[in-house]
């Protein structure tokens, strides 16, 4: 039944009780106590409906499902209904707080930036990746015209033209952004900001790479051709002259499968499909192993030296020979004649450790950040004269990687450079 009639429906039944009891009053009493009697049950009846009135406003200032008042006739209909609303209201805040609530650490935890403004561009609300792109802190810039706290032209451009169909490229803060703006509602608009410095990063590396192998891979090859057709078109070649021919295109035959090698073992350690397979092994053998190559690059050139006081390792073998092998090499094609290279297995505070020191030319501290790269060089004609790859450091990086180690390199121009390889101490 509507409400409104459980309300007025008893008030008329009493009104029409109270007629009765004061017409019955008046038949047994005297004209002037019957309209008293009347008049004070008619008093209480209103006081009664004032009394739950009051109550009524009282609640409706702060309501409550626990704290709404009892009633008593038709008001108690009008308290029951009015509590289910209420319940049913608090229960439905509570889940819209809960998904708030989840909403926002869903926004916390995305890699991509979210800030929520106003149709003026006042900022209302963002995400902590936000705040890491645009340099922004919500407790200090909200309420503020992002306008004003992202001061780049291009960004201000974007904004005052209002073109949101395409997003802006943008550098900022040292990093490379893709910006846009969605309209959404009519008085917000949604600021999103993606970060493609590190996509950007393996781009080039991908670019480079391509170049880099494409060079290399070219010159070994231009040599054995141009030899090629020199022995093809000239067939009275003295045999001097012929034997050199052959000699250095078998040097660059030799330089091109290396180079293929190591781009193999490279592309095989980075392949999800190429699982470790750990084994125990022995490293005494395995550094001694490899300080024998060393001496056999060097032929007596330089002063190689061992020492050995580690235990044995969980992993691969073939990986860590290489890796060793590469390290070592390498301080011996950048020492010069009558130099040291020193190499060692150790037992550290962090965990074994294999290093390899040598009075070499050393590297400046530009370069050590970006030694592990393909094909990256500090000194292309010295590179070219040691018949290095280019690869061996990516080849070391990821080896290590594998074991759960991690490569240090310490090195000043002209006195020498260590590399130490650090694994887990379990």
């Amino acid at each position: 039944m509507n409400p409104k009639l459980l309300f007025w429906v008893p008030a008329l039944l009493r009104l029409a009780l109270v007629g009765v009891l004061s017409a019955l009053v008046g038949w047994l009493a005297t004209p002037r106590d019957g309209f008293a009697f009347a008049a004070m049950i008619l008093l209480y009846f209103v006081g009664t409906q004032l009394h739950y009135l009051y109550r009524l406003s009282m609640w409706m200032d702060d309501p409550s499902s626990t704290r709404l008042p009892d009633g008593w006739g038709a008001w108690t209909a009008i308290f029951a209904r009015l509590y289910r609303m209420r319940r049913d209201d608090e229960r439905s805040q509570a889940e819209l707080a809960e998904w708030l609530a989840r909403f926002r650490q869903a926004m916390r935890l995305l890699p991509d930036g979210v800030a929520i403004m106003d149709d003026v561009l006042f900022l209302e609300w963002c995400n902590p990746a936000a705040e890491r792109h645009l340099g922004l802190t919500l407790e200090r810039d909200k309420g503020m015209r992002v306008t004003n706290l992202v001061r780049h032209p291009d960004f201000i451009d974007y904004v005052v033209l209002g073109r949101y169909e395409q997003p802006l490229t943008l550098s900022l803060r040292g990093r490379k952004l893709v910006v846009q703006i969605i309209p959404f509602e009519n008085r917000r608009q949604i600021l999103v900001t993606h970060d493609t410095t590190e996509a950007q990063r393996i781009e080039e590396m991908r670019r480079d790479f391509i170049a880099n192998a494409s060079h290399e891979l070219r010159t070994p090859l231009t040599v054995i051709v141009g030899f090629l057709e020199i022995a093809s078109t000239q067939k009275e070649l003295d045999p001097a002259t012929r034997e050199a021919h052959l000699k250095l295109m078998t040097e660059q035959g030799h330089r091109m499968q290396r180079l293929i090698d190591d781009m193999l073992t490279l592309s095989r350690l980075e392949s999800a499909d190429y699982p470790l397979r750990p084994e125990l092994v022995d490293m005494r053998a395995l550094v001694e192993d490899v300080a024998g190559e060393a001496r056999a690059l060097s032929g007596g050139r330089h002063e190689v030296t061992v020492s050995i006081d580690g235990p044995d390792l969980m992993g691969s073998p073939e990986e860590l020979r290489s890796a060793f092998a590469n390290l070592a090499s390498n301080a011996v094609r950048y020492t010069p004649e009558g130099g040291s290279v020193h190499i060692s297995w150790s037992q550290s505070e962090r965990g074994p450790r294999y290093a390899v020191s040598d009075t070499g030319i050393g590297i400046d501290q530009v370069h050590i950040s970006r030694l592990t790269e393909r094909f990256y060089r500090v000194d292309k004609s010295r590179s070219r004269e040691t018949q290095g790859t280019g690869l061996g450091l990516a080849i070391v990086k990821h080896v290590l990687l594998r074991h759960g180690g991690q490569l240090s390199i310490e090195s000043q121009p002209g006195k020498g450079s260590t590399f130490a390889a650090t694994f887990p101490a379990a």
